[in-house]
């Protein structure tokens, strides 16, 4: 059985590799933590002040990311972004 992340990378939401940023989980095709966005969120901060400040991040890939956050936290684990 896959772990959650697994699925996560399978599906493209994030990438995971011990050779990009000691392996943290990332936007695909960035070295953006996923981190970065929380913390983003977290400091008041919006999503597109995070896509401006990250072109390398697409608005489609921020919107996977907390689509899949929401999903688990409401308990709905195995929905995948749309």
């Amino acid at each position: 059985m896959a772990t959650a992340i697994n699925r996560d990378i399978d599906q493209g939401v994030i990438s995971r590799n011990p050779n990009v940023v000691s392996g943290e989980a990332v936007f695909p095709g960035t070295r953006v933590t996923v981190r970065t966005l929380q913390d983003y969120l977290a400091r008041g901060s919006s999503a597109q002040k995070f896509i401006a400040d990250f072109p390398g991040v697409s608005k489609d890939q921020v919107v996977k990311v907390i689509e899949l956050v929401f999903n688990r936290a409401i308990g709905h684990r195995d929905e995948s972004p749309a």
